[in-house]
Order: C-alpha cells, then sequence, then structure tokens
C-alpha cells in the first residue's frame, strides 16, 4: 500500500477541484457535471478565451490567463465530450484558443472537440506545445512546462482584445522559443493503480522524463546538481540556438516531491550556468509548476525572450497559482 491524503482512488481529481473551488470561488467555479474549472465570471465578448486541460490547469485558470481547465482522470485526457463542453462553456464572439500538450490522447480528444465546435458555429483554433527536449525526434516531443508560459503570454495578449489569430501567433512564438527538460530522482505513484510507475536504484536519476509518471529516454547514474544542472541546460541552449547575449526567462521547479531546499539550490545551480553562457536572465519562476504527483526530481525551462513577449509576460495575472499586480519585474512565484 502507498499511503496518501485521498479517500477513495479515482476520486482525487474531482475531489482536488472541489476543493480549490471551495477555497478560491473569486477566481474558479467548478462544473457540476464535468471536471471542468471556470473564471468566476466569464469574460466579454470582445476578448478571446483560452482552453486547456489537465488537472494541474485549474491553477491556471483566472485573470490573465486560462477560461477553463478540463481535467481527466489523474495522467488521463479528458474525453471529447468534455473538452467539448468547456469551450461551449466559455465561447465569446471574438474565438476561443485551445492549448493542446503534444500526447496522442490529449492531441485526438482535444482536435476533434475542436472540430465538432466549429461544426455548431463556434469559432475556435488551437496550437499543440513540444517544449521537451529530451525527445529528439520534434513531432514526438511532449507538452510540458512550456505550456503554463503559453498559457500566460497568449492570456495577457487575450486580457488586451487581441484577434484569434493574433492570440494564436504569440502563442506559437512561445512554443517556438521554448524548451523544457525534466529528471527523476524517485518514481511517483497512481492512486488508482496503487503502485510506483517505474523502479530506479539508490545511486540512479532518470533522465528525460514527461509529466505523467513514465520513465525517461535514458537511465544515468546519479551525479551532483550543478552537474545535472549543466547537462540539462546544454541541451535546451544547443537546440534553441541559444548565443551569447540573447535574454531568457527560467522555469525552475520540482516534480512534486522536492523539498524547496532542493529547488533554490538545483535553481543556483542552472542560474549560474546559464549566465556562464553570457545568456541575460530577465526573469524566474521557482517553484511546482507542472509536477508528477509525489515524484522528487527537477525540470528546467528556457523561453527566449523579446520585447513583445516580455511586456506580455509581466503583465498583470490573478490565478491561484500565479498573481502578478504588474507590469514590473517577475516575482519568483511558488
Amino acid at each position: 500500500m502507498i499511503k496518501k491524503l485521498i479517500n477513495t482512488p479515482g476520486e482525487e481529481v474531482r475531489e482536488m477541484l472541489e476543493g480549490m473551488a471551495l477555497a478560491f470561488p473569486e477566481i474558479i467555479r467548478l462544473d457540476p457535471q464535468w471536471n471542468n474549472v471556470y473564471r468566476a465570471y466569464k469574460k466579454p465578448s470582445y476578448k478571446v478565451a483560452l482552453v486547456s486541460g489537465e488537472p494541474a490547469h485549474a491553477g491556471y485558470v483566472g485573470y490573465g490567463m486560462l477560461d477553463a481547465a478540463a481535467a481527466g482522470a489523474t495522467f488521463t485526457s479528458p474525453t471529447v465530450p468534455q473538452v467539448l463542453a468547456a469551450i461551449k462553456e466559455v465561447a465569446t464572439e471574438a474565438g476561443v484558443l485551445v492549448i493542446i500538450k503534444n500526447y496522442s490522447g490529449d492531441v485526438m480528444n482535444f482536435t476533434s472537440a475542436v472540430k465538432m465546435a466549429q461544426a455548431q458555429g463556434i469559432k475556435v483554433d488551437y496550437v499543440v506545445v513540444n517544449d521537451d527536449v529530451s525527445i529528439a525526434e520534434k513531432e514526438k516531443r511532449r507538452g510540458t512546462t512550456i505550456t503554463v508560459l503559453v498559457h500566460k503570454i497568449a492570456g495577457a495578449a487575450a486580457e488586451e482584445g487581441w484577434s484569434l489569430s493574433e492570440v494564436k501567433r504569440v502563442a506559437q512564438k512561445v512554443i517556438d522559443n521554448g524548451r523544457d527538460i525534466g529528471v527523476a530522482l524517485t518514481p511517483c505513484s497512481v492512486p488508482a493503480a496503487g503502485k510506483y510507475t517505474f523502479e530506479l536504484g539508490p545511486d540512479e536519476i532518470e533522465f528525460g522524463i514527461g509529466i505523467h509518471g513514465e520513465p525517461g529516454v535514458q537511465r544515468i547514474k546519479y551525479i551532483q546538481s550543478k552537474d545535472l544542472a549543466k547537462i540539462m541546460v546544454d541541451k535546451i541552449a544547443e537546440d534553441l540556438g541559444l548565443k551569447k547575449g540573447d535574454e531568457v526567462f527560467l522555469v525552475v521547479q520540482g516534480t512534486g516531491g522536492t523539498p524547496y531546499m532542493e529547488k533554490f539550490v538545483f535553481y543556483r545551480d542552472v542560474r549560474k550556468y546559464v549566465e556562464s553562457l553570457g545568456l541575460k536572465v530577465f526573469g524566474s519562476w521557482i517553484g511546482e509548476f507542472m509536477t508528477s504527483l509525489e515524484m522528487q526530481g527537477g525540470r528546467v525551462a528556457i523561453l527566449r525572450l523579446d520585447e513583445e513577449l516580455k511586456r506580455l509576460l509581466t503583465a498583470p495575472a490573478y490565478t491561484i497559482a500565479v498573481r502578478i499586480t504588474g507590469p514590473m519585474t517577475l516575482p519568483v512565484v511558488t
């Protein structure tokens, strides 16, 4: 038996969302039928609405970010009818942008819901986030941490009243300029399964993990934080073609069970190495943004910035997970 602070396995997502809605009724409301979370107050018709899907994304519903998050069961895509219900609930005359992470179930279900919504006369488009640089083939890369920055930047553009095509453009710009990579020091366990998703030896690290408890692309021997930071940053920098003088935004996070002591040690090492490459760090988030339950480990995400992205990144947002009163220099978000 793996002990967790839950009741009946399989009910944890609904009960988590109920708890979030009880704690933050001024920000979100919960769909009585589906595991969908919506903004407490609907956007005006001239603003584009944003929809995404994952239990974690409920924390990014609110002013300046998402209008709806459709949550499937733990590590499972929401259904087509569920996603369609979310799109219909928040749709505006300006349209809806659906933000999809590049997992086969998500892509299949979300794009099917988009087509059904379009057939019903709803103005809707989508982008697919594929930022996981541990996978060589770009079309197979999973969507991970950069998804949250898409929420933030596209959400800011939508709040300013940009058209659907322009909100999609800037969302794709974030995807094109952002990469992420993660490692696991321990596995995690899905409540309904009651067992760990993989096994690791005491001196092993799972390198190149996704966010759904799956193993990485390779298993390596344990190394210190500063050495791990170098390997991970190098993978991202090479793939993005970063060069001296580029301005970047860092997201350094745990994977659900990593103590803040270790997260800040890891951030220190990532930051020092990034700056040693001649990159300019505009701002950082350190915390837990796209986790894997109780897994211990870390993720690094880097977004290359320009003036447009910097302005939207620092625009106001008010959600459960991210609150920026801006415009201002970004704080540490925990």
